[in-house]
């Protein structure tokens, strides 16, 4: 195999999932995610739709103070947890940007929508691959307020558009050994 394809499987193979908790705090140049932004301009999609769209806080506090809210708006009386509140407002103390990523619903009606969510996961995957091409921790996540429809109400998203998830990003110390529990062979059937 040539050395572009070993330096391209190397990549895939070393992106880990890099918890918030575990970043140093240690800020990213708005270069590098500008970079990787535009590896995630890249993906494939149907149409020329291009349908990923991304909304950057340099300043992960901002975030996390709207999210906490968001959570706080949505669940008032009894269904309130301050715990809950709080690590809203803490996710991302030592994160250096937070990335919300989502999906804007193309003006080809004849393409199915979830070809569109598709697209902008694929998206999603350039940019995961990108950061970990920089030593670039990142967390991928749907927890919390991200799929409700208050969230996507709150950041001016259309009706028929999906957030497909917050990425988290930062540098960190920590890196994790990857891992796979099914063997390839079995995710896979051969037809001849």
């Amino acid at each position: 195999m040539d050395t572009t394809f070993s330096a391209i499987a190397n990549n895939i193979k070393a992106r880990r999932t890099i918890k918030p908790s575990t970043m140093n705090g240690n800020k990213i140049p708005n270069g590098h995610i500008a970079s990787i932004l535009e590896l995630a301009d890249w993906a494939p999609n149907h149409g020329n739709t291009e349908p990923w769209r991304f909304i950057v806080f340099e300043d992960p506090k901002i975030y996390c103070e709207q999210h906490a809210e968001l959570y706080k708006a949505a669940n008032p009386g009894e269904s309130f947890n301050p715990t809950a509140y709080t690590n809203f407002q803490n996710q991302a103390n030592a994160a250096s940007h937070v990335i919300i990523a989502y999906q804007k619903r193309g003006d080809l009606p004849k393409i199915p929508q979830f070809e569109e969510v598709i697209a902008t996961a694929c998206a999603v995957q350039n940019l995961l691959l990108g950061a970990t091409a920089l030593n670039i921790g990142a967390f991928w996540s749907t927890g919390g307020m991200v799929l409700k429809p208050a969230y996507a109400e709150h950041f001016g998203l259309g009706a028929e558009d999906s957030v497909l998830g917050v990425l988290f990003m930062g540098y960190t110390d920590n890196q994790p050994e990857g891992k796979r529990k099914t063997p390839i062979e079995e995710k896979i059937t051969w037809n001849k």
